[in-house]
């Protein structure tokens, strides 16, 4: 039986703000990635219920056309696009950065732009883009050139603004409607580039960057930028790490997606791990503000406060989850609160305001390592609730096999690595890592119901091994013949090799489920309900009676019909759960993996309610097939 080894590099309203309520119950579109700017994911949407929702049927499918199999040599394409609707169009972006306007009722392409970026070219990642932004300017009138702009930063490092209407670039915009974003310190052509859509807000477009990762030691800045939504000038810049003569480190960039709050002039940036990721030596101390959530002032990019998640990050536990803003009742009152999960499957509730935990956080003391040069950071934050999403730790009791051959070459496996539980710091002999590369919470993110107070996130159960291995023995070929991935980290005394901790069989060696979908109280800092997501029946080419969860990456939506719609498993489906219970109600087969958050929309109070989701497969998992498919779900018209 054929072997599989994930690819760990990449597999990488009410209460809320004033500009989120909703307009009305029967009429609502999907402005922004998150739905509204703080995030929060939720349709007052009820046309589709729990009641009618097995009758779901395809509305419609769209093949952008732009789909890489990485077969000719160049890099495989992942769609992993979250469409917006606006002024009756759905825009999507493909993973070559063409944006395309379609008439969001039928479905019918309107217009399209090609940025003309090299899909052959090495992005690291490979061909991903997750979606764009709009504005609208209020000095332009309603028949006017650019009225509405559109803005997608690219793999070539470009932030692009483009007339909703027309497609058309805006020439008022920078140059011929265009910035570099190449001018950061040490860019390199692929190395730094874009993956997630900008954030605006008070006339600005924010631009966090994805820069490669275990490359080399000093890497290039993970700067903020803010832009005049008009002329394209740069604003302001916010960089997270300082280098200093004595700190060679780097990155700490905002790869995801931002949140903002209009009303209070924020922007809530994630920031990610410095370089390299896996040793520390030459970059002491926390580290602040990688691995962070940071609200910085959205007209000038001061700090306003920051709150670290991972002291002096040594997993690659990046912030990856999108920040996302509500409101929680607690002591009597509703207190504005951004909402922070990060691969290590742990939530922390934040005052928006300040950054004050809402929920107890204590430093409590971690695993010290035994590295030489190393030096861990001794504690770690741990939330007092709610409780983690997934086990931090893997004991002889949680090995797993298929068959009785795949659990034997487990515990062989696993007893001869390091395991102390989440935060054991990377060996030369090997660590377990877990939660692994994968989280936990990743890029996915989580919906928020405001009317139950539930937060509903999808998280992964994958432990990583993960080794450090000497310069002179990495440099040696003789020292990289174990099936995985081997990094350089260049700069640094060691490279590294990471894979996910499998069975011969491909199947992972922790017990299942490999994936759920949880729902958090966010008033009591409980968890309500959790549930396996998915399957991966087929991977590898395993069949048979295969265990329910798979890993997932694309999250969820929340709707006011009581319902949760997720995509984003190995297998192909959109899938709708009770939100009260987490039963699973319904699927839909789509043409590949859906990794991608899906939207809601509803244009006429007299038409139908639509869910949308990207279905193209990832970039970085080989045993799913690329693909170009939008898929439009709805009830049938009788």
């Amino acid at each position: 039986m054929r072997r599989t080894v994930f690819a760990c590099s990449a597999l990488v309203a009410s209460g809320l703000l004033a500009s989120a309520a909703p307009r009305s119950d029967r009429v609502d579109d999907w402005p922004s990635y998150g739905h509204d700017p703080g995030g929060a994911r939720y349709s007052p949407l009820r046309q589709i219920t729990r009641a009618n929702v097995a009758r779901l049927k395809v509305a419609w499918t769209f093949h952008t056309g732009d789909a890489a199999s990485g077969s000719g040599g160049g890099p495989r394409s992942g769609f992993e696009s979250t469409p917006i609707v606006v002024d009756g169009r759905l825009f999507v972006t493909t993973p070559f950065n063409r944006v395309i306007a379609l008439d969001a009722e039928s479905g019918v392409e309107r217009w399209r732009f090609d940025p003309k970026i090299d899909a052959r070219a090495d992005y690291g990642d490979g061909l991903i883009n997750r979606g764009l932004a709009t504005w609208m300017d209020a000095a332009v009138r309603s028949d006017g050139a650019c009225r509405r702009r559109l803005f997608e930063a690219t793999l070539d490092a470009r932030l692009i603004a483009l007339d909703a209407a027309t497609g058309r670039p805006c020439e008022a915009f920078g140059s011929h409607g265009e910035v570099t974003l190449r001018g950061v310190a040490g860019y390199e052509p692929g190395v730094y580039h874009m993956t997630s859509p900008p954030a605006v807000v008070d006339d600005v477009v924010v631009v966090g960057s994805a820069i490669n990762d275990n490359m080399r030691a000093e890497m290039p800045s993970g700067v903020v930028r803010a832009y005049d939504a008009r002329t394209g000038a740069e604003r302001w810049r916010w960089d997270p790490v300082r280098p200093s003569p004595s700190m060679k480190s780097g990155a700490a960039n905002a790869w995801s997606v931002m949140a903002v709050d209009p009303e209070r002039h924020l922007v809530f940036v994630p920031t990610g791990s410095a370089s390299p990721d896996y040793y520390g030596g030459d970059r002491r101390g926390d580290n602040k503000w990688a691995n962070s959530i940071v609200a910085l002032r959205s007209q000038t990019g001061e700090l306003a406060w920051g709150f670290q998640l991972v002291h002096h990050d040594l997993w690659d536990y990046d912030s990856a989850a999108p920040p996302l803003l509500a409101a929680i009742a607690r002591g009597g009152r509703r207190i504005p609160a951004v909402i922070a999960s990060n691969k290590t499957g742990m939530i922390y509730a934040l005052n928006r305001e300040t950054g004050e935990p809402i929920f107890p956080v204590d430093e409590r003391p971690v695993p010290r390592s035994d590295v030489p040069g190393e030096d861990a950071a001794p504690t770690q934050p741990f939330p007092a609730a709610p409780p983690p999403l997934v086990p931090h730790r893997i004991s002889g009791d949680d090995v797993w096999g298929l068959t009785p051959g795949d659990r034997d070459a487990c515990a062989a496996r696993v007893k001869g690595l390091d395991s102390g539980g989440i935060f054991t710091p990377p060996s030369l002999k090997g660590t377990i890592e877990m939660p692994g590369v994968l989280g936990g919470a990743n890029w996915s993110g989580a919906a928020f119901d405001p009317r139950r107070n539930l937060l509903v996130v999808n998280a992964n159960i994958l432990p990583s091994i993960v080794r450090l291995v000497p310069r002179t023995e990495f440099d040696a070929a003789s020292g990289r013949t174990e099936d995985g991935e081997y990094a350089v980290q260049r700069g640094s005394p060691y490279g590294m090799f990471r894979r996910f901790l499998q069975a011969p069989s491909g199947l992972p060696c922790v017990r299942p489920p490999w994936g759920v979908l949880t729902a958090v109280d966010l008033a009591a800092g409980t968890i309500r309900w959790q549930v396996p997501l998915g399957s991966m029946r087929g991977f590898g080419g395993v069949s048979g009676n295969i265990p329910a969860g798979s890993f997932s990456l694309g999250g969820p939506i929340a709707t006011a019909g009581d319902l949760v719609f997720i995509a984003g498993t190995f297998d192909p489906y959109l899938r709708a759960f009770d939100l009260a219970t987490g039963r699973e109600l319904w699927k839909g087969e789509l043409p590949a993996s859906g990794h991608a958050t899906p939207v809601t929309y509803q244009l006429r109070a007299t038409g139908r309610q639509y869910v949308v989701v990207a279905a193209g497969g990832h970039a970085k998992i080989s045993e799913e097939k690329p693909g170009d498919a939008l898929v439009a779900f709805a009830l049938p018209r009788n």
